[in-house]
């Protein structure tokens, strides 16, 4: 590896840290990695949102090799929403930049005494003033950062929004065109360090040995054809929104609804046949899944990802598909991730509805579903800390609380519920519960295997119906810790790579020996050990549950009167993973087979 550069904004000293070998051989990088690196950082005590508070930018062993759908890099720490292990995943080109700068990582603690930009070129380090940057939009910092450095070299810029600065608990970091890190509020980290954006760009070559050349180049053929690959480029994210919708797995209504009459609007077919002028790829990516968008007053921007398009449409009974992409637009634009946000903005809309909340509340405001004049003015009360937005930016759990009426929201440990109902996809259940971040497609997309019967049979994984109950927990646990790997190489989870291929690209590249069981169990020690963690930051299995809302049946829809039989998944889950099946924790023998050694 590259050293990591580790930057205290306090002081403004640097220095460098080189990650032990036997920590890159077992956890690889990304997220596994960085859980290792801040182990023995995030404590009880230890506010997210401080001056000792870490904020890791890393890299993993494939970013910027030109493999398949390797462009990326993670941000990990603790979040200030959830109060437990934070990461976000990010794609564009900033993951590439640094490691040609020279470093696989960032690791920023301190706080500076007003806002600065961090400009980092070829291993020099500046920190610029940024009190001009401070309360613009993320496009508009970007634009600013780069008109500063244009004499000095074509930078990547990552950035924060006001969302960001104002430290609201969903705020993200946005780079490129309109790639985020979005979920878990590292933003609001970023914020409070007085960080507006970190400005790199370097010049020294990302080597690959003669063994990897040929296997990347297979890869990405093979990727660029591949059926799913092919759906993506046309249609994007949204490209199973039709599918979705038919099988109950799309959400209306905050979750109370398996029908809407406008959901057939809200789809990557609609956005095709309607707004769409074009595509854009991450670095080095064949499949280009990015949407680019033409609007009346919104010309070649980001189009929304398929949470964007349900969050702001369906999930609050809108059919309106050019509002959902502007209010995406204007999300990134405040720096405000669109799933927080969309799914608090439905419990606030729902509260109304049963009178918990009233006009006083909401300053005069009615909030009947299907308003988008109404959506737009929350979304600007929220980022501007206005109103109703007071509260709405503190997140669900949150609000609901205000209210006394917890069980109304949904979200799982702070991280609000994301577009994938688990009442179509009983393996969801499991991964929202049990997820390290809260509840998270991201971390196991198992809905992909419930609904489009994806099974990686190399990896010994078995088909179930949809609706199966504790036999498929086994199922669920091998693929989180497939993703986990995913999440350490950092590689896309749209590459659709059959195992054996990845493997071979990781061995050749690293010259390792893995094999399909040694490469899994890298990501099952990963897991383990975000376990770890979460419980020293007071997690406990209480807290490994769903809310009341996914626990009642549908009326209608495709995933009608199924109910999540919840106690039974989560108790095979634990004895899958060789938890005690009380703390629901790694017991000693599972840490002593993964080799889980947590010394200095």
């Amino acid at each position: 590896m590259r050293p990591i550069l580790k930057i205290n904004l306090t002081t403004q000293k640097t220095e460098l840290y080189n990650v032990p070998p036997d920590w890159q051989r077992d956890y690889l990088g990304g997220s596994s990695l960085a859980a290792r690196m801040l182990y023995d950082h995030l404590t009880p005590d230890l506010d997210p949102l401080s001056p000792e508070a870490p904020l890791l930018f890393l890299t993993g062993p494939l970013t910027g090799t030109a493999g398949p759908a390797v462009g990326r890099f993670v941000i990990c720490g603790r979040s200030p929403a959830t109060g437990l292990w934070a990461e976000s995943n990010c794609g564009g080109f900033w993951g590439p930049e640094l490691c040609k700068a020279g470093f696989d990582g960032l690791w920023m603690t301190g706080r500076a005494d007003h806002p600065v930009y961090l400009w980092l070129q070829n291993g020099h380090v500046n920190l610029q003033d940024a009190d001009h940057l401070w309360g613009l939009g993320t496009a508009q910092t970007q634009e600013a950062v780069l008109a500063e450095l244009e004499s000095r070299g074509k930078p990547r810029v990552a950035v924060i929004g006001p969302a960001g600065e104002s430290q609201i608990p969903f705020a993200l970091i946005l780079t490129d065109h309109g790639r985020v890190a979005g979920r878990t509020g590292l933003g609001a980290v970023m914020g409070s360090k007085n960080l507006k954006a970190i400005a790199v760009q370097g010049d020294h070559p990302i080597q690959v040995n003669a063994a990897y050349a040929p296997l990347r180049a297979a890869a990405n053929r093979a990727l660029r054809d591949d059926n799913m690959s092919l759906v993506l480029r046309d249609l994007g994210s949204a490209s199973g929104a039709d599918y979705f919708d038919y099988l109950g797995d799309m959400p209306k209504k905050y979750f109370q609804s398996g029908v809407f009459d406008g959901a057939e609007k809200m789809t990557g077919a609609a956005m095709a046949e309607t707004i769409l002028t074009g595509v854009k790829a991450c670095h080095a990516c064949v499949i280009a899944c990015g949407r680019v968008i033409h609007l009346d007053d919104v010309d070649d921007r980001k189009g929304p990802e398929y949470e964007t398009i349900v969050g702001f449409g369906p999930n609050l009974l809108i059919d309106d598909l050019p509002f959902a992409a502007r209010m995406g637009v204007l999300c990134d634009s405040y720096g405000m991730d669109t799933i927080s946000l969309s799914n608090t903005l439905g419990l606030v809309f729902s509260l109304f509805e049963t009178g918990i909340i009233s006009e006083v509340d909401t300053n005069g405001l009615a909030l009947n579903w299907g308003d988008t004049e109404v959506v737009e003015t929350l979304v600007h009360q929220t980022a501007q800390g206005e109103g109703l937005g007071l509260l709405i930016g503190r997140g669900a759990r949150a609000l609901a609380r205000h209210f006394s009426v917890e069980d109304q929201a949904v979200q799982v440990n702070g991280l609000e519920v994301p577009y994938h109902d688990p009442r179509a996809s009983s393996g969801m259940a499991l991964v929202y519960a049990t997820s390290p971040r809260g509840a998270c497609h991201n971390q196991s997309d198992y809905f992909f295997v419930d609904l489009l019967g994806h099974v990686e049979e190399t990896l010994n994984m078995d088909a179930f119906d949809r609706h199966a109950g504790a036999e498929k927990a086994a199922n669920v646990v091998l693929h989180q810790n497939w993703r986990t790997v995913f999440n350490a190489l950092v590689i896309c989870i749209f590459a659709n790579l059959p195992p054996d291929d990845l493997l071979n690209l990781v061995n050749a590249l690293l010259d390792t020996d893995y094999n399909l069981d040694s490469l899994i169990q890298v990501g099952e020690r990963a897991w383990n050990l975000k376990r770890l963690i979460n419980q020293r930051l007071g997690l406990t299995s209480a807290d490994d549950r769903l809310p009341q809302a996914l626990l009642e049946p549908y009326p209608d829809g495709g995933a009608a009167d199924y109910q999540i039989p919840f106690d039974d998944l989560i108790n095979a889950y634990y004895a899958a993973r060789g938890w005690d099946l009380g703390t629901g924790m790694p017991t000693p023998a599972k840490l002593n087979q993964l080799d889980l050694e947590l010394g200095h």
